[in-house]
């Protein structure tokens, strides 16, 4: 990697080390491989929103033209949110893209993703099926969102009647990613849910 780019990262990796948002255990980053081009970052679902009490992974790509180039990040902690895929983990935020500024950092990166998540922007969205959701049934999407943050984020237990529905379909023998999958994006309905379980 050039050496720019390396001694921007070791630069913005102490950065983080050292901030107050770290030792407050709001953001983290840890080194992948010895030469900086990949990190694992790590943010603190935001309060008041139904990722609270959540911890989630990021996959963070440093490219050989950074800081000139956003780097490439990713979620690797399955999360229920318009402006990320569902799937993949795929982030749309314009400061990855079109919006990204040679000054920006690690840490603002980080900031700006736990910012995401407490204000989601569904006109502007990676998952559609979610963004679906949040416009239209706000409630569910709060649940849904929640259940997610509890089963893969690690938060504090949700809806009893969410997880009811999820352990009655995993009796029955099937993936219990494939069922949660499935009961959210046919919104809760056990019927709908198993015939796509069945179809797959």
């Amino acid at each position: 990697m050039a050496n720019i780019a390396v001694q921007r990262i070791k630069r913005e990796f102490k950065e983080v080390l050292k901030s107050e948002e770290t030792s407050k255990n709001q953001i983290k980053v840890d080194l992948v491989d010895e030469n900086f081009t990949e990190l694992r970052g790590e943010i603190a679902g935001p309060p008041d929103t139904p990722y609270e009490g959540g911890r989630y992974q990021l996959e963070i790509k440093i490219p050989e033209t950074y800081p000139f180039n956003p780097p490439k990040v990713r979620f690797i902690t399955k999360i229920w949110h318009p402006n990320i895929s569902s799937v993949t983990g795929a982030i749309c935020l314009d400061i990855l893209k079109d919006q990204w500024a040679a000054a920006m950092t690690l840490r603002t990166v980080l900031l700006s993703l736990q910012a995401l998540l407490a204000a989601a922007e569904p006109d502007d969205p990676q998952d559609a099926v979610v963004a679906n959701q949040y416009k239209q049934n706000p409630e569910m999407f709060k649940q849904t969102a929640r259940l997610g943050a509890h089963v893969y984020a690690g938060a504090p237990v949700s809806s009893p009647e969410y997880t009811k529905k999820i352990e009655n379909l995993c009796a029955m023998g099937f993936d219990r990613n494939a069922v949660i999958v499935a009961l959210s994006s046919k919104s809760w309905d056990v019927e709908t849910a198993t015939e796509l379980l069945l179809s797959n």
